[in-house]
């Protein structure tokens, strides 16, 4: 039986509706702390994380070896703007174009960010590098690039997420996921770029096909466009590699990552090679908060620690590990889910009917997750979890879908 509402949470609902816009279809869950793999509600109860703040939390909740760097950067600088050199945005610079083929890097505040600074260099490089009236940026359906008007244009969904913004920008071309046909007559002379994502997270966790993503590579090169990887959810080892697109021997020319960068801190990164990167110069492209000194020095941990403690290894095993028990419970429940996939702990459970009744049993259960598009259970844990955790959740999953009649 679920246990009615506390007296804390009700009340914090209330106040919520009175302060707050109302963007977010919440869960009825309030979280009052967390640490490393756990949240605990308002009334102590226990859950095991398997969303990580979609994608964020990649080193669990209140890593200590993060909170003393924290503290530590804190009492020496937090910001001074980026009119000034920064000794912690340039070694974590340098710490990132060691994980990749890319050379420089913008930082800044998300991942949508990150996205418009792609876009608005694929254009400037166009036009004031290459001297070339392209400035269209080709998307692919289901695709998930941001909230900003011009990613919210080169997201590949409509329905509520673009309802009521018209007009939206000009210059953005969507094609549909994996025809390399429909891409192939897409990409003309005013193409300034291509944008894709490995994995599409938000779309419901669809990996695109190896061949076809070399394919979109290839035709870039051969119309002199960019190719552009959003790796937002994707990257920092989620996948089981540092970055997705290094599963299949890809090198971008720009692509963009956020999320899990600080842990839970707001920042996003651009990286791009070198002669793209001349597309930008001093007052063409700016923010306010983009790396400034703690976010610098904790992201500079995180990456320290990933590479330190092969989490993009770790992804990997868990993540095939987590793969072979979760299609065990499709092949032992014949008509209860109808797909699963995914790349290391980017996991997608689709289900055969609407999973809403499951995904609140799941949290019932002690065990939180997302669900996409009403019917996929969406798992994002933190790469720290543990193994025990995860087969946890697959036997409460397989324990739910007996009893459902």
């Amino acid at each position: 039986m679920t246990k009615a509402p506390s007296q804390a949470y009700n009340s914090l609902v209330s106040r919520d509706k009175k302060v707050l816009c109302q963007t977010y279809g919440r869960y009825p869950l309030a979280i009052e702390r967390a640490v490393g793999s756990r949240m605990f509600d308002l009334d102590g109860k226990e859950y095991v994380d398997l969303l990580a703040g979609i994608a964020v939390v990649n080193l669990g909740h209140s890593h200590p070896e993060l909170l003393e760097v924290m503290s530590s950067q804190a009492k020496d600088l937090i910001h001074i703007s980026n009119l000034f050199y920064q000794p912690k945005q340039v070694e974590l610079a340098e710490k990132l174009v060691a994980t990749c083929d890319c050379d420089r890097v913008f930082f800044c505040n998300s991942g949508a960010e990150a996205n418009e600074a792609a876009i608005k260099l694929a254009r400037r490089f166009m036009r004031t590098v290459r001297y070339k009236d392209a400035c269209e940026i080709i998307t692919l359906s289901g695709s998930f690039h941001g909230r900003t008007l011009a990613t919210l244009t080169a997201t590949g969904q409509g329905g509520r997420i673009k309802e009521g913004f018209d007009p939206l920008p000009e210059g953005f071309v969507t094609v549909p996921f994996g025809d390399i046909e429909a891409m192939r007559a897409a990409i003309g002379p005013r193409t300034a770029a291509v944008l894709i994502e490995m994995v599409q997270g938000e779309g419901g966790v669809l990996p695109l096909p190896e061949a076809y993503v070399r394919q979109v590579q290839d035709l870039c090169q051969e119309a002199n466009c960019l190719f552009m990887v959003d790796e937002i959810q994707t990257g920092l080892c989620r996948t089981g590699k540092f970055w997705a697109h290094q599963h299949f021997g890809l090198t971008p020319d720009v692509f963009t990552t956020a999320k899990g960068l600080a842990n839970g801190l707001p920042m996003g990164a651009m990286l791009v090679k070198e002669h793209v990167a001349r597309g930008f110069a001093p007052g063409s492209h700016a923010t306010t908060f983009g790396g400034g000194g703690v976010l610098s020095a904790v992201a500079s941990k995180v990456v320290d620690i990933m590479l330190r403690d092969d989490l993009a290894g770790r992804a990997r095993d868990l993540g095939n590990l987590a793969l072979d028990a979760f299609r065990k419970i499709q092949a032992d429940l014949p008509g209860k889910i109808k797909t699963v996939r995914g790349l290391g702990l980017m996991i997608g459970i689709e289900l055969s009917g609407p999973g809403e009744a499951v995904h609140a049993e799941l949290r019932e259960r002690g065990f939180i997750c997302n669900l996409a598009h009403g019917k996929v259970l969406r798992l994002l844990p933190p790469l720290v979890i543990a193994e025990d955790d995860l087969l946890a959740f697959a036997a409460a999953l397989g324990d739910i879908l007996k009893q459902d009649k």
